[in-house]
């Protein structure tokens, strides 16, 4: 334990809507940098919460307020439940991501629910939240916002991989850092495992049975996307409008979708680190990582060495980054990069609410 720790609840939602992660994390007041993770759970979501984050896209304003409300107050519900079973230590600051319906920087919208004056309001502890607003109206993506603490937190590799709902990366060149979403996975995986009466693809057994269609690969390969120069990012409405109405165009098996996609997935990996070199590190973090069928497909892809870490960074990586977002936002420090997200300048983003 550091003489001087400052600790923080990172509270991270993906949009593969597998629950809410929770991570507290103490850092070292003289270096923010150094950090250790001192206990994390993730609380799944109710087949109803499910169907109604799933359908938020759909809502008219009105109803998206209430469920704003009643989203931040289900979140303050688990911190409180969280802070009450870890007992101690004090918690300075909590830091919530909330859960993004709405991604279209390119039109000036980005959405993250969760209302923070709702959180603030039940829970004894200052509160950071709403990070990707600014972004976007400084001329920025809104997204990814992990790489602040890809740049910080986890120095010693070259490249950091997320795979999550999106597939997000960052590269690092001496002491700068570029990153962006590569393309969708466990939005588009989920999606077709369900269809096989699974939740999800567990270690990659649903996919392994499959076979590639070329065709279909060709076509999401060929997607404009993929032509576009970062900054970029992706959101829920572009696999609703582009990814799943390509692939169901094709008359092909559920299994085959999968393998089909894992093998794009790995594709545009490889394509977005081209002269990736053998004594680098690749670090893989999200639930992508336990599918045993992109890991195996990416290492023989991949000239560099490909790090799984520990499960608690596997699992927690993105909720302690938005804690370390957290804190820097509470010191008024720089936690979001121009050259990451493409906004006017860099920027300390995030709403405040102090106790």
């Amino acid at each position: 334990m550091y003489l001087k720790p400052i600790n923080v609840i990172g509270v991270m939602s993906g949009t593969s809507l597998d629950g809410l992660d929770l991570c507290l994390v103490s850092f070292d007041s003289d270096n923010y940098s150094k950090f250790k993770i001192l206990n994390s759970e993730t609380f799944n979501y109710s087949s109803n919460w499910i169907d109604r984050l799933s359908n938020a896209i759909n809502l008219d304003e009105k109803d998206l307020n209430i469920l704003d409300h009643e989203y931040g107050k289900l979140i303050s519900n688990y911190i409180n439940k969280f802070m009450f079973e870890i007992g101690g230590p004090k918690v300075n600051l909590v830091s919530s991501h909330g859960h993004t319906v709405f991604h279209k920087p390119e039109k000036g919208i980005t959405k993250q629910i969760g209302n923070g004056e709702i959180i603030f309001n039940n829970i004894n502890s200052s509160l950071i939240c709403d990070f990707r607003t600014q972004d976007v109206e400084l001329g920025g993506q809104g997204a990814p916002l992990v790489p602040i603490g890809d740049l910080n937190l986890f120095k010693e590799y070259k490249y950091c991989l997320n795979l999550g709902g999106f597939c997000n990366i960052s590269i690092k060149k001496n002491k700068s850092i570029k990153a962006f979403d590569i393309c969708p996975v466990n939005t588009v995986l989920n999606y077709y495992s369900k269809k096989l009466g699974k939740p999800f693809d567990e270690n990659g057994k649903l996919s392994e049975k499959g076979s590639v269609n070329v065709n279909l690969l060709k076509k999401l390969n060929s997607l404009d996307y993929y032509k576009l120069k970062g900054p970029k990012s992706l959101g829920i409405e572009y696999v609703n409008e582009n990814i799943l109405p390509l692939i169901d165009s094709y008359s092909i098996n559920n299994h085959n979708v999968l393998k089909t996609f894992v093998e794009h997935i790995t594709e545009q990996i490889e394509n977005s680190i081209k002269g990736n070199i053998k004594n680098e590190k690749i670090l893989v973090t999200g639930g992508g990582t336990y599918n045993k069928t992109i890991i195996n497909k990416l290492k023989s892809k991949l000239r560099c060495e490909v790090i799984i870490p520990e499960k608690e960074i596997i699992n927690n990586k993105e909720a302690l980054i938005f804690a370390y977002m957290g804190l820097l936002r509470f010191d008024n420090k720089i936690n979001c990069l121009k050259n990451v997200t493409g906004a006017s300048r860099d920027h300390s983003s995030g709403k405040i609410f102090k106790s």
